[in-house]
């Protein structure tokens, strides 16, 4: 395969702090030899670990976005040991837009890698952040909310481990993130991974990583930024590149296995009757779905085909059949 088409503006072997563009090139009717900015920081100072810190895959998924932002302002070479890299709008066209995919190929990045170095431009960005940047990474971290059509409380997600290293470096990443849930994966990742996520790739290149969910519906919860900027300074200071923070104390994460989702199989109006993190009985009534456009219809009852906790929410009214309406998970035995 081709190497990638894209140019670094960060030289990723220098020391001291960088800012710049990842060039995309996209060559259309308004401008010929036109790229897409797609935009990163690298902060190196001397030895030390390399991690990646991804955001903005999806372009409705906001707090990642300015979480990953806000630490490449406030974060100076002096203050780390080894190499950080920082990209908080990794699919820059669709976070321009506020669109989970990209409206200039109806890219979803997390469904395309590896990639394509000759492909659209979501395709070459999936391969260059799995060719290029992640085998430079001693660990990933990859950061997601619910975007517009769902709601998460800030919930860590992460793998099986392929190796006691693996192990313990996943363990160091959860108990460091310190958020209140976790989803585990029963099954997949490693060196052999067939997943078209950035999970996969980082998993593909040996790369020790986790992904969070952390808020959605298309706004910004305060809390749960704020949890995810103490998550990633606790990171850092764990893997040893901020030796000069210091961590408050571990409050704790319940672990979770997904059960599956909860479809609506009517259109209509979406009425919860169960929030996040509610309790959920197998066979429970959970939502009525509403058809006020036809008098004498009444509200469709819809039931849980699964036990355990919401995990993640719908937040809007209108739905169709076929929508997610919730997700339902279960504590691990």
């Amino acid at each position: 395969m081709a190497g990638s088409q894209i140019q670094s503006e960060i030289d990723f072997e220098a020391e001291g702090r960088q800012t710049g563009y990842l060039r995309v090139p996209h060559s259309v009717h308004r401008s010929a030899y036109g790229w897409i900015p797609v935009p990163v920081t690298m902060i190196r100072n001397g030895a030390g670990p390399t991690l990646i810190v991804t955001a903005g895959v999806h372009g409705d998924e906001y707090e990642g976005q300015i979480a990953v932002a806000d630490l490449a302002h406030r974060l100076r070479p002096a203050e780390i040991r080894g190499r950080l890299i920082l990209l908080p709008m990794l699919n820059a066209p669709a976070c321009e837009a506020g669109l989970r995919v990209s409206p200039l190929d109806d890219g979803n990045l997390n469904r395309l890698y590896p990639g394509d170095p000759l492909g659209t431009p979501s395709q070459m960005i999936a391969h260059y952040h799995e060719t290029v940047l992640l085998p430079m990474a001693d660990y990933a971290v990859d950061l997601h909310s619910g975007g517009t059509s769902l709601h998460y409380p800030a919930t860590l997600l992460y793998g099986p481990a392929h190796s006691p290293g693996e192990k313990a470096g996943l363990r160091l990443l959860r108990d460091a993130f310190d958020l209140p849930y976790a989803w585990v994966f029963t099954g997949g990742g490693g060196r052999a991974s067939t997943a078209r996520t950035a999970m996969g790739a980082a998993n593909r290149a040996g790369v020790i990583n986790v992904m969070v969910e952390l808020g959605g519906a298309g706004r910004i919860c305060p809390e749960v930024l704020a949890l995810t900027e103490r998550g990633l300074r606790r990171i850092l200071h764990a893997v040893g590149m901020l030796p000069g923070y210091a961590p408050d104390a571990r409050r704790g994460t319940r672990a979770l296995h997904a059960k599956g989702t909860v479809p609506a199989h009517d259109a209509g109006l979406f009425e919860p009757l169960k929030g996040l993190a509610d309790p959920v009985s197998e066979g429970e009534v959970v939502a009525r779905i509403h058809r006020p456009d036809t008098p004498d219809a009444m509200p469709v009852a819809v039931t849980s085909p699964f036990g355990g906790i919401v995990l993640a929410l719908r937040p809007m009214a209108q739905v169709r059949r076929g929508d997610a309406l919730f997700q339902i998970a279960a504590d691990i035995p």
